[in-house]
């Protein structure tokens, strides 16, 4: 089971202050558990690994299936948590080298419409070009501008390849149940759909099809990713003794350092397939705390690489930072130091050793250094990379994250600035309805 250490922590609030935010936390705990908290309409996530059936996860497997077989690449298009999701878990469980499998054996899933780089699209087009590929197109309304501008591109470039009858038999889409573009698009095109909850917001969506279509597609069991979400949510949702429940110690400590004025949380992990776990929790809490000028900062690091960077930082500057230690502890292989007889890199002392149990060295005495360096650091650790407990840490950090937003009294489901720079976007672009603004901001940009 995922566990928490907060030792590391306490130096730098008193216990008084602790059991002040344990009653906040559990007024949060409430609010949450109870669904009358602020969003309660988008709290669809908070059943969802008890809802999900063995027919529909079945079904899921099946269209999964369906893409791996035609499809030597899998084009998942979407930006946010209708992408972010999905991939954090399928480089987490992935080879290091993915982008050197074989792709004869199990499709390789890469992703569009999560920027707008016309150099990005040029190569994806150029590779798309040489391999047998199959589309999932991910976006609620079917209008978000970067899923968008990319599907037509690639709906277009699949219809050139393989005829229109047959590219739709290469795309599936995910979108909304009742209304929006590409639900239109979709019926029109005869292409497969799946539902994207009303009440799950995309950066809570990975137990979705939103996430779970891709991950079964690129050959990981989302059985076990679903029952590892089950068993985090037994222990979050139905524990309200903090001891017992490490998200409200998470939501606890957290929100103590940023009452002392540490508002940058660091990520660490050490691992290089989590890369994309730090951007998925990155998106998960930056935009369900970031607002009212209130939330901590997610930043991420991933070490030992980043401690020859941002590892100076972190030791000697600014002290307005904590740390999240993410630690896997068993490795799924075993590589050992192999005996030198000149020994000229002097670590023959090294000997034996496994790699892993040198990164665990690291990781103590990276602790050991930063909390001397006046950083505050927790350690999550899971006993190692696999789809059930990549599915246990989806759900702590979900549960969590919501915790915290009510802790600090905002309302952690809703995302209102993520449409400021669409306006100003549409009206430089020129879009009908903007000329007003189009004129305010061109006279501001001269």
């Amino acid at each position: 089971m995922l566990k928490i250490n907060t030792q590391n922590t306490q130096s730098f609030f008193s216990q008084e202050e602790y059991k002040q935010m344990t009653i906040n936390a559990l007024n949060a705990h409430i609010q949450l558990t109870s669904k009358n908290g602020k969003g309660s309409e988008f709290l669809g996530w908070l059943d969802l690994p008890i809802q999900l059936t063995t027919e529909f996860l079945q079904k899921i497997k099946s269209s999964a299936h369906h893409l791996a077989s035609v499809s030597e690449i899998i084009v998942v298009t979407g930006i946010g948590g209708s992408y972010l999701g999905a991939r954090a878990v399928i480089e987490a469980l992935g080879n290091n080298l993915l982008y050197l499998q074989d792709t004869k054996k199990r499709p390789l899933v890469i992703y569009a419409g999560h920027n707008i780089s016309e150099d990005y699209l040029s190569d994806l087009l150029q590779l798309l070009d040489q391999k047998d590929y199959s589309v999932v197109i991910i976006s609620k309304s079917g209008t978000t501008t970067e899923p968008a501008l990319a599907f037509r591109i690639l709906k277009a470039h699949c219809e050139k390849k393989y005829g229109k009858t047959a590219a739709a038999s290469r795309i599936i889409a995910i979108t909304d149940e009742e209304k929006g573009a590409l639900l239109s698009l979709s019926k029109s095109e005869g292409y497969p759909t799946y539902v994207i909850p009303d009440d799950v917001g995309g950066r809570f969506s990975v137990l979705t099809p939103v996430g779970l279509l891709p991950i079964a597609a690129a050959g990981f069991d989302i059985d076990a990713l679903v029952k590892g979400a089950q068993d985090m949510r037994e222990l979050c949702f139905n524990t309200s003794s903090v001891e017992k429940n490490a998200a409200m110690q998470y939501a606890i400590v957290r929100n103590l350092l940023y009452q002392k004025g540490f508002n940058t949380e660091i990520l660490a992990n050490y691992q290089p397939t989590l890369v994309y776990f730090s951007e998925w929790w990155k998106q998960l809490y930056g935009e369900s705390e970031g607002k009212e000028n209130k939330g901590i900062f997610p930043a991420s690091v991933t070490f030992s690489s980043d401690l020859h960077s941002m590892g100076q930082y972190i030791q000697q500057g600014e002290r307005h930072l904590f740390e999240t230690m993410l630690w896997v502890d068993k490795s799924n292989t075993k590589v050992a130091i192999p005996h030198d007889v000149n020994n000229i890199d002097g670590l023959n002392f090294l000997a034996d050793k496994s790699i892993h149990e040198i990164n665990k060295n690291a990781f103590l005495g990276t602790t050991l250094a930063h909390v001397d360096g006046g950083v505050p650091v927790i350690h999550l650790t899971i006993p190692q990379l696999s789809a059930y407990y990549i599915g246990q840490l989806i759900y702590f950090y979900e549960f969590a994250c919501a915790l915290s937003g009510y802790m600090i009294d905002v309302n952690p489901f809703d995302q209102p600035g993520v449409e400021e720079y669409k306006k100003n976007m549409f009206a430089l672009l020129g879009k009908p309805g903007y000329e007003e603004l189009n004129a305010e901001l061109t006279n501001r940009l001269k």
